[in-house]
């Protein structure tokens, strides 16, 4: 029982630091961003802060890793030949996460994002599944599947920052089959060039 309190505490102090992180954010670079700050935005001293993370910067690689982690699981929980037919299924999971991540996934996607973050993450789309339907739908040549993927990629990250940017208005069930239609419609085109 103990134990539990424990572990639901320390979930509360770190979604709390993870929050205040994401509104500093908003105002300043992270750089500019201190432990003080950040302890007394969550109402914590610093050194429960320091018992989690050892700056601010390890609590942003660490919100960072977990998307990804986040992102790697939806994407090889579903085998390459299901995703070749029905892209949704992995994006009707994608796209809540990222609704329930809105804030910091706009700010790491942003205008002044995190390059290595939207490149970390174009990889692994690309790796996880991208390739796979290419490899299994496509007889093109490696440097237009290079450059195919590439586009698609990008495409869907568009997307993503774009439905946050315009408040989400869609559904993360409309944007699913929308982002699907786009992929679907971009490998027939690669599958018969014309």
């Amino acid at each position: 029982m103990k134990e539990e309190i424990l572990d639901r505490r320390v979930r509360k102090t770190r979604r709390q630091l993870k929050e205040c992180l994401t509104r500093l954010l908003k105002e300043k670079k992270i750089q500019d961003i201190t432990v003080r700050e950040l302890a007394e935005m969550a109402d914590i001293n610093r050194g429960t802060f320091y018992l989690h993370y050892k700056d601010v910067f390890d609590l942003m690689d660490q919100i960072k890793n977990e998307l990804i982690e986040e992102v790697e699981s939806v994407l090889t929980h579903h085998p390459v030949p299901e995703l070749v037919a029905r892209p949704s299924l992995a994006l009707s999971e994608l796209f809540p996460l990222v609704q329930e991540n809105a804030e910091i996934v706009s700010i790491l996607i942003g205008e002044n994002g995190d390059l290595n973050f939207v490149n970390r993450l174009k990889r692994i789309v690309s790796d996880k599944c991208l390739k796979g339907w290419l490899d299994l739908k496509c007889s093109s040549d490696p440097d237009t599947l290079a450059a195919f993927s590439a586009f698609i990629v990008s495409g869907c990250v568009g997307t993503v920052q774009y439905w946050i940017e315009s408040g989400m208005k869609e559904s993360t069930e409309q944007m699913a089959i929308l982002t699907e239609d786009f992929i679907l419609k971009g490998i027939r085109v690669l599958e018969n060039p014309a």
